[in-house]
């Protein structure tokens, strides 16, 4: 990673470049370009990154717009906390700095999927700007589309799918976002839903309609 790479990591609060890392180590270009791949697609790919509260409706969201998005022939795939946690993150905390690099992890996935010309669909609380902010740098301009699933701390609370915010008031859960952890809100998002005030349906014909509309706005991929 050259100086300029690793001052932008740093400066946004990433971890930098590891000093055991091999300096024997080369990028290996397909032959095959992003911009081939999605001509064959028939859409761009784009990773949908989703941001929020624990319970505010990220997982369900995103869930029915892979659906919606693959019924309608595109390449989806959904990235959720959860499941990396069980595998690509199973050596993380929830820490601060652990949470970094778990969405460091989670960015660096999701590059590859988008340059794979999928539209993938992450939902991870991903609570600080600036690990939202390392995401979003590692990707082309109009690449990455942000949105924040709004929903109340208090409303996130009542829901408590998983019982996990009883355990954290109850100090059984540490680093619990929203209660013992902060949350920093995204300052502009390209979308934002209010699930307190919209259905999952709603949620997603909005979303679908974004995407569409910035795939209408694509130069021709000849």
């Amino acid at each position: 990673m050259n100086a300029v790479v690793e001052l932008e990591r740093t400066s946004i609060g990433m971890p930098a470049e590891s000093s055991n890392r091999s300096r024997n180590i080369f990028s290996s270009p397909s032959k095959i370009t992003p911009q081939q791949r999605e001509l064959r697609n028939g859409h761009a790919g784009r990773v949908i990154w989703f941001t929020g509260f624990s319970g505010a409706g990220k997982s369900t969201i995103a869930s029915e717009l892979e659906r919606q998005l693959f019924v309608r022939g595109r390449n989806t795939y959904v990235l959720d906390g959860d499941n990396i946690r069980n595998g690509l993150g199973f050596d993380l905390s929830f820490s601060l700095d652990d949470r970094d690099e778990n969405i460091r992890r989670v960015a660096e996935v999701a590059k590859l999927f988008v340059e794979g010309g999928f539209i993938c669909i992450t939902a991870f609380i991903s609570p600080l700007r600036h690990q939202r902010e390392y995401a979003r740098k590692i990707f082309p301009a109009g690449k990455f589309v942000e949105v924040f699933v709004n929903t109340p701390l208090h409303i996130c609370e009542e829901r408590d799918p998983k019982g996990l915010y009883l355990k954290a008031r109850s100090n059984q859960i540490t680093d619990f976002t929203g209660i013992s952890s902060p949350y920093e809100s995204p300052i502009d998002p390209e979308i934002e839903i209010r699930t307190d005030q919209c259905t999952v349906h709603e949620a997603v014909v909005k979303i679908r309609d974004y995407l569409e509309n910035q795939d209408a706005q694509m130069e021709p991929m000849i």
